[in-house]
């Protein structure tokens, strides 16, 4: 079974949605922003996951980098360029890590570019 992951990240803590290959949820939960409680809540699906997806907000080079250092293969979602369903009523962390997870599963996500830790300084000026 290859299984999909999806992380909301917010300034203090984050929510984990990973799916399989038919969209079935297997993992669904809100965790803290400490690496070693994202890095245990992954550790059961680590050999199935396919790929880790990641927003791109403020905030999210402790994660990349962290979860990249563990042997996972992440990817950097694009909000901007990610589009909803129409007629959405509404949506939630919840909803959002599944739907991270889901454009990666169909190939469709958005992505952006993780620059390397040396260079990020020069592109954040």
């Amino acid at each position: 079974m290859t299984l999909y992951a999806g992380i909301d990240l917010h300034s203090n803590n984050n929510f984990i949605g990973i799916c399989d290959e038919n969209d079935k949820r297997i993992y669904g939960r809100r965790h803290r922003n400490r690496l070693e409680d994202i890095l245990k809540a992954l550790k059961p699906f680590k050999n199935k996951l396919q790929g880790i997806v990641v927003e791109s907000t403020y905030n999210w080079y402790w994660l990349v980098d962290g979860l990249i250092e563990n042997g996972y293969f992440v990817h950097l979602a694009n909000p901007c360029a990610i589009q909803t369903y129409s007629g959405l009523k509404f949506t939630d962390d919840k909803w959002d890590s599944f739907w991270l997870a889901h454009l990666l599963r169909l190939g469709l996500l958005p992505e952006g570019y993780i620059y390397d830790k040396e260079l990020r300084p020069v592109r954040d000026l």
